[in-house]
């Protein structure tokens, strides 16, 4: 990876296809690479936003229904919970790197110059929108296919999360448990608006226990909880047959 602010060099996006294992018209591939910046310092030609969302919703699709037959006995709130977690942006972005997503993109100088090859929320943005450009051109077949090949094993590490589904969730039933008023979330930001930096804290009755960044609020959050989660239980240790439940479920997958 490239150090500082300058870009990788750019492969031919037509190697990116070896690696997904599909066919994608030249055209349709260029603009699934293509982010905002660049569309807008090229004079405002199309972005690869329009294909996003129609990948988010075909890659909800496919990890639903597979998390449906999986999993027959989990509640939905519990599959709701492993969705999340393999569509994340965290999760999407990992899959994006294994793939060395962030070389083929098309980028403006300002995201080059800030790293935009490698940021979680435009790696995995481009992730779906390549799901959403396979399923233009070969149905939803195909788009249920790569979707399986990219995802697959975040799946299965979903199944093992625990806690680790929705650490918000996680956190507000911990707190209540331990009979602590519920968690409040104080959200600041930093930098300009296509850059933007959240910053998140968590305080229970009036004590501050963690904190988290991220490139959006929500993310910013999730990384609060997960340390508040962590030293609530550190902190205000339940019975031993609860506390064993409860390290069970905050363990993290592969520990």
């Amino acid at each position: 990876m490239a150090k500082g602010g300058t870009s990788p060099a750019r492969p031919e996006p037509t190697a990116l296809l070896e690696k997904l294992g599909v066919h994608l018209d030249p055209e349709l591939l260029v603009l699934a690479l293509t982010h905002r910046s660049f569309a807008h310092e090229a004079g405002g030609i199309p972005t690869n936003e329009r294909l996003e969302f129609l990948g988010d919703t075909v890659l909800g699709l496919v990890v639903t229904e597979a998390l449906y037959r999986r999993h027959p006995d989990l509640s939905e709130g519990d599959l709701a919970r492993m969705r999340a977690a393999t569509v994340s942006q965290r999760a999407l972005a990992a899959v994006a790197r294994t793939l060395g997503l962030g070389k083929y993109l098309l980028l403006g100088k300002g995201e080059i110059r800030t790293r935009g090859f490698d940021k979680d929320s435009i790696l995995s943005d481009t992730v779906e929108a390549l799901i959403g450009a396979t399923y233009l051109s070969h149905g939803l077949e195909t788009s249920r296919a790569l979707v399986h090949r990219l995802v697959d094993d975040t799946l299965d590490v979903a199944a093992g999360l625990g806690a680790g589904l929705d650490w918000k969730t996680s956190l507000q039933e911990a707190a209540a448990e331990r009979g602590l008023g519920s968690p409040e979330y104080v959200a600041t930001f930093e930098g300009p608006e296509h850059a933007r930096v959240f910053h998140s804290t968590v305080r229970i009755d009036g004590v501050t226990y963690g904190s988290g960044s991220g490139s959006a609020k929500k993310h910013a959050e999730q990384g609060a909880a997960e340390e508040t989660y962590r030293a609530l239980l550190e902190k205000f240790p339940l019975p031993a047959a609860d506390a064993a439940a409860g390290d069970k479920a905050g363990k993290p997958a592969g520990a």
